[in-house]
């Protein structure tokens, strides 16, 4: 146990991490939890306690755990040629071949890929190309971004902007000022009494709307959008709302940013969450599914009127000033090859559609009656529940409270991981898309003695 205790001091006193609460971590008030092995979808720590990973990490490892196969892959990369960069036309096979998969996986509209290491820095990339694609076409005043309240793209500075939850804007001087959020498509807190999902959809997209009239038109660029919102508390949009947003965007003419880190390539069910609902993006991002993170690696997928821009920005101004040292770094695309070819192979694709239809008609026999749980939803293999202390009306618990945290902390004393999501009490599901039913069995009935041990 001395190494174990070792690698606890080292951590407190070396090791800085994301999302935590400093100050709790660095006094020991919160463990250290060293994860040494998985398999599946079973992670296992340095004291061999065997846990169910009920998130895929943080929604990312696709496939599942112990991939040998993609594991292979990067070892012959790396033995071969870790590293060259992708400037001024270089490439690899691998990121070549990779680039090429893709798009014959993504909507045919869809004419090129950029490489970046994470979904924060695609989103980056993808507003550049947007300010860009604007300056290009004569339209130097049509710049400002519209986001969502709840959605999540990331922790830069313009990607936490373009989140709309106040963990990532608090003391941090953000959103930036080209930033502004309109309505979440969250039909349960959002609608008014009586109010019909298409009714709540039409009504976010009047509000888009009116939003656009007020900045003006010609000052809006993009929107950018999950499919379904992740982070924000695991929710799928309302029926009719991504028709309605789009006749407003194409309406005054704002491109389309679909942000795919969570749902593309299986999450629900569908290759794109694009084609789940028929939105035509000019960009979409493109992350955790795409290595399955067994190496990062992000992309930013270019349509072809986007495109088509670009190429005349570097007639008129030359090479486009703009990449990463790591841009389709070899290791990530030997990874990504693998890990699409698996996806395939496995079936990974209708099993998420299959296995989340199983996943959510458990956790809503399970909870849909409770007294405290507002809902159950899900897409996919993207589920949630939220509690609050009453329904109907809804009436949410005090967030000091913390319900959703007490209730995430029982299931793993149980050996199952699931996400305590922010900004309300909603516990999150989003598993390897390899789960089979008796796991889901397992999730299931955990989350159900906890619920029992919180709530009663």
């Amino acid at each position: 146990m001395l190494t174990n205790d070792q690698l606890g001091q080292w951590d407190r006193e070396n090791f800085f991490h994301p999302s935590t609460h400093l100050a709790q971590h660095a006094r020991g008030d919160t463990p250290t939890r060293v994860i040494t092995s998985g398999e599946g979808v079973h992670i296992t720590d340095r004291d061999g306690r065997k846990m169910l990973d009920a998130f895929a990490g943080l929604y990312c490892v696709n496939v599942g755990y112990g991939r040998t196969e993609i594991a292979e892959a990067i070892s012959k990369q790396a033995h071969e040629l870790a590293y060259y960069h992708s400037y001024v036309g270089h490439g690899t096979e691998a990121s070549i071949t990779l680039a090429k998969m893709i798009l014959d996986r993504a909507p045919d509209n869809m004419s090129k890929v950029y490489f970046g290491q994470s979904g924060s820095d695609a989103n980056e990339t993808n507003i550049k190309l947007v300010w860009y694609f604007n300056n290009i076409l004569g339209r130097p005043e049509k710049k400002k971004i519209i986001s969502r309240w709840r959605g999540y793209h990331g922790s830069g500075l313009m990607t936490g902007s373009l989140t709309g939850l106040e963990l990532f804007h608090n003391k941090f001087d953000l959103p930036l000022s080209q930033v502004i959020h309109t309505e979440a498509p969250y039909y349960l807190r959002g609608a008014t009494a009586g109010m019909s999902e298409e009714e709540f959809a039409a009504d976010c997209a009047a509000k888009l709307e009116e939003m656009i009239l007020a900045e003006g038109p010609d000052t809006i660029a993009a929107f950018i959008g999950e499919p379904v919102l992740g982070t924000g508390g695991i929710v799928p949009p309302p029926t009719g709302y991504w028709p309605a947003i789009q006749a407003v965007l194409k309406k005054y003419d704002i491109l389309l940013i679909a942000d795919e880190v969570v749902t593309g390539f299986g999450r629900l069910g569908s290759m794109f969450g694009s084609e789940h609902y028929g939105i035509e993006a000019d960009i979409i991002t493109i992350a955790k599914g795409l290595t399955s993170a067994y190496a990062p690696l992000s992309g930013s997928i270019v349509s072809d009127k986007m495109w088509k821009v670009l190429e005349q920005g570097t007639d008129e101004n030359g090479a486009i000033g703009h990449g990463w040292t790591y841009s389709a770094h070899p290791i990530g695309a030997a990874a990504g090859v693998a890990n699409l070819d698996l996806i395939d192979k496995m079936g990974l694709v209708e099993n998420s559609g299959t296995t989340g239809s199983y996943m959510l008609n458990k956790l809503t026999e399970a909870f849909a009656d409770h007294p405290n749980v507002a809902q159950v939803r899900g897409e996919g293999l993207m589920c949630a529940v939220e509690f609050a202390e009453a329904k109907s009306p809804l009436n949410l618990y005090d967030p000091s409270r913390k319900i959703g945290p007490a209730i995430s902390a029982a299931m793993a004393e149980n050996n199952v991981i699931a996400r305590a999501m922010p900004q309300g009490d909603i516990i999150g599901f989003a598993p390897p898309l390899c789960i089979a039913p008796d796991e889901v069995d397992q999730v299931v009935s955990v989350a159900k003695d906890a619920v029992t041990k919180v709530l009663g």
